[in-house]
């Protein structure tokens, strides 16, 4: 589910007291109202009022005005991604819900992580060259399957970024099975040193896309877990990617 949320420059403010008024006589036209001193900034999610009704409201208190910038639709999730600053403003409430967003992301690298583990501890040790290619296989084994419950949805949604995929949409449909492939080979062991440069080759190019999504600060969703769940696109997409590399990196040397 997205939100409305909207962000607004603040005139008149010069103390905390300030700061206590706006946001209270805000709070009375939003879900949540956030406002900031320094810098001067208001964040309104859901807002039921425009802005002339907002700011003859504050007029009744002095004079503070609102200044409106781009409203966007986007998960909460995504806005605290983005603004670490606004983070830190937010209420514990909404907070919590980036969590719940990438619930499913996290539970699986969860489990993941942890099957790998418990193989280690029936080895009664642990060794990293051992317990990476178990991840890789778990990773892409899991990630192509929620891809393919859905490919046509999938490579719809992965044209929107990738960089192959958006001149030859053919690729979207391709990749589940490249991920599938690629966590086959991790379980055989087979050709150890092709299946990593693979991976390597596979998901350096995959990170360019998402990181240029990211920078242009594209509002879409990740592919990542299919169309099967709904992932805003954020830094949590890069690094997801970027430590397959190292994982894969690690184990060519």
């Amino acid at each position: 589910m997205s939100d409305l949320i909207q962000y607004f420059d603040v005139t008149g403010m010069t103390c905390g007291n300030c700061v206590s008024r706006v946001q209270k006589t805000l709070a009375k036209f939003a879900e949540t109202a956030i406002v900031s001193l320094e810098p001067q900034k208001a964040v309104l999610v859901n807002a039921t009022a425009d802005l002339d009704t907002l700011n003859i409201a504050l007029e009744t208190l002095g004079k503070y005005r609102l200044i409106a910038q781009e409203p966007t639709m986007l998960p909460v999730a995504s806005l605290i991604e983005s603004n670490p600053p606004i983070k830190s403003l937010m209420p514990l409430d909404l907070q919590l819900s980036w969590l719940k967003t990438y619930q499913p992301l996290l539970i699986l690298f969860s489990y993941i992580f942890i099957v790998c583990l418990a193989v280690e501890i029936v080895n009664d040790s642990f060794l990293l060259h051992r317990f990476m290619p178990h991840f890789m296989a778990g990773f892409f084994l899991s990630f192509s399957f929620f891809k393919l419950l859905d490919l046509k949805s999938f490579a719809s949604s992965y044209a929107m970024y990738d960089l192959l995929a958006m001149h030859a949409p053919i690729y979207g449909f391709i990749y589940p099975f490249i991920e599938l492939g690629l966590g086959m080979a991790y379980v055989m062991n087979a050709k150890p040193f092709i299946t990593n440069l693979v991976t390597v080759i596979v998901m350096t190019f995959s990170t360019f896309g998402v990181l240029k999504a990211v920078l242009n600060k594209q509002k879409i969703r990740c592919a990542c877990l299919g169309a099967v769940f709904n992932l805003p696109m954020s830094t949590v997409t890069i690094i997801e990617d970027i430590l397959m590399v190292i994982m894969a990196l690690l184990m060519l040397i």
